[in-house]
């Protein structure tokens, strides 16, 4: 008893001498290994490590919600691709993304920071380009997440306005109806990342419950219900509607649908500093959620595939969503239809969530090394909450002011939706490629508790080959013949994101960007 009073109230002391500071109790700064890591990195324990494996691993399967974003970009992929290249380019997507976040995995094991890849770029990449490229790729995924909560929102708002369709056939689609949608969503998402931030691993583990039990409850309606497709139709059939110049060029333009659902899961590294043990849990809960969310979403894939009936009907669909319109024909009930989608609704605002707490970490980390105007701002973390307060209500603002474009221009918010997906892969290329040098050249690597072998350099490598040409792609159109509506203005985005951070670098980010490896402290 007198051991446990004495241990309160050293804990009381601690957390009076270091209130001042920010730092957290001693029951949240994790294990030693975390605080010999911190120590190593040159941080300092500000933000509660309170998510364990279950927690991260839901944080990872709910962020990506694999089988949703199918499900709801189905019309891309039927177009260029067809049933057989969703199912084909789902398998390949599937491996090839394991093998990069397998790449990840270890790197996060290494540093385990919620800066990642611009942190591991300016560890690990040569000495003469460290700062730079760490500076770009910290601009490239801040803009990147930032821009994700938008294309969550966007979608779960945009399922709530098809479904009113389907109920209403009076309803005006508007625009600005939308865009007020997204700000509910994220506004709702904002709650949970502040009064309830404490209690968001329970919230993750109890999401991923939904997500798995979601899934079932709408493909066993499907199994039951609707008639099949042809088995050989389904697997060899091919789609050309974008009318390029070969099937196989229409189908690597339509793994935009399959590259959506499976790109991400670094999102759990930037939670990297709230994770218990986070060198060893944080690469172990990765590679679980993308074997948990690979294996869900190949099984809506061949779902869909033999239960949707005549594509051309459901992609013409007055919802605006084939899948609404493939349960409604399935079951011929507004109250299942309406049941089946809420499903989506609720899984896509709780990935919402997850998507704020990603952004407002990968914000506030970059913030921290000074890599943004107004670092002070950002960076600030509230001393009773431990969250980074001002980078959350940010990522908030910012959601509202990009989900107002679609008042204007549908066209301009899709060009910014599609920045998350190149600037992501971009960063990925980058931290894997200096990995590979640094194997290359023989140099030593920090050491880590989840390691890939032998067979490091053979999976960066084959990560790498399989990211360049996905990159290319993304910048396609969905068709060969484009106009201002169906042209890919990501490109526009993607380049003015880097010529903006590259000339920031030149004018005042190289005097004020202290770039992560000048704080590492490893032992030679």
């Amino acid at each position: 008893m007198e051991h446990a009073a004495s241990n309160q109230h050293e804990d009381e002391i601690y957390s009076r001498k270091h209130a001042s500071r920010g730092l957290v109790e001693p029951k949240y700064m994790g294990t030693l290994a975390d605080q010999r890591d911190m120590n190593v990195l040159g941080r300092v324990q500000v933000l509660r490590r309170n998510f364990r494996f279950i927690s991260i691993v839901g944080f990872g399967c709910t962020l990506i919600s694999t089988w949703e974003v199918i499900l709801t970009l189905l019309t891309a992929g039927l177009t260029d691709g067809g049933t057989a290249g969703l199912i084909w380019g789902f398998i390949i997507v599937s491996a090839g993304f394991s093998l990069v976040f397998a790449s990840i995995a270890e790197m996060a094991s290494m540093a385990p920071t919620s800066g990642g890849q611009y942190h591991w770029v300016s560890e690990f990449a040569p000495r003469r380009c460290q700062k730079f490229l760490s500076y770009i790729t910290g601009w490239l995924c801040a803009m990147g997440w930032q821009c994700a909560i938008v294309s969550i929102a966007f979608l779960a708002g945009t399922i709530i306005q098809g479904l009113i369709v389907l109920n209403d056939s009076t309803y005006d689609f508007q625009r600005w109806h939308g865009t007020l949608l997204v700000v509910a969503i994220t506004s709702f998402s904002i709650f949970f990342n502040t009064f309830l931030a404490k209690n968001l691993p329970m919230v993750e583990a109890l999401i991923l419950i939904l997500h798995v039990i979601g899934l079932f409850a709408i493909i066993i309606p499907l199994w039951v219900l609707a008639p099949r497709n042809n088995a050989t139709a389904v697997f060899t059939q091919f789609n050309n509607g974008g009318g390029w110049d070969s099937p196989g060029t229409a189908t690597l333009v339509g793994l935009s649908t399959t590259i959506t659902s499976m790109i991400g899961y670094d999102c759990s590294v930037h939670m990297s500093e709230e994770i218990k043990d986070a060198s060893e849990t944080l690469p172990r809960a990765m590679m679980a959620s993308v074997a948990v969310n690979g294996v869900l979403g190949l099984i809506m894939i061949v779902t869909l595939c033999f239960t949707m009936g005549e594509v051309d009907s459901i992609i013409t669909s007055p919802t605006g969503f084939p899948f609404i319109q493939i349960f409604f024909n399935t079951t011929n009930n507004y109250a299942a239809t309406n049941g089946m989608t809420a499903i989506l609704i609720v899984t896509l605002t709780a990935s919402t969530i997850t998507e704020v707490a990603t952004a407002s970490r990968q914000l506030w980390s970059f913030a921290r090394d000074r890599g943004l105007p107004c670092s002070n701002f950002f960076s600030y973390v509230t001393p009773r909450w431990h969250i980074p307060l001002n980078a959350v209500m940010v990522s908030l603002a910012v959601t509202i002011l990009l989900s107002l474009i679609n008042i204007a221009s549908y066209v301009a918010l899709t060009a910014i939706v599609s920045l998350t997906i190149t600037s992501l892969m971009s960063a990925y290329i980058l931290s894997i490629g200096c990995i590979v040098l640094k194997r290359l050249r023989g140099e030593p690597l920090p050491p880590r508790r989840w390691s890939l072998g032998h067979f490091g350099l053979t999976i960066n490598i084959a990560s790498l080959l399989f990211l360049l040409p996905i990159f290319v792609f993304a910048f396609f159109p969905l068709t060969a013949s484009v106009n201002g509506q169906t042209m890919n203005w990501s490109v526009v985005m993607y380049v003015g994101v880097i010529g903006f951070a590259s000339v920031y670098y030149w004018v005042r980010g190289r005097h004020q960007f202290i770039a992560p490896v000048a704080l590492v402290k490893r032992e030679e």
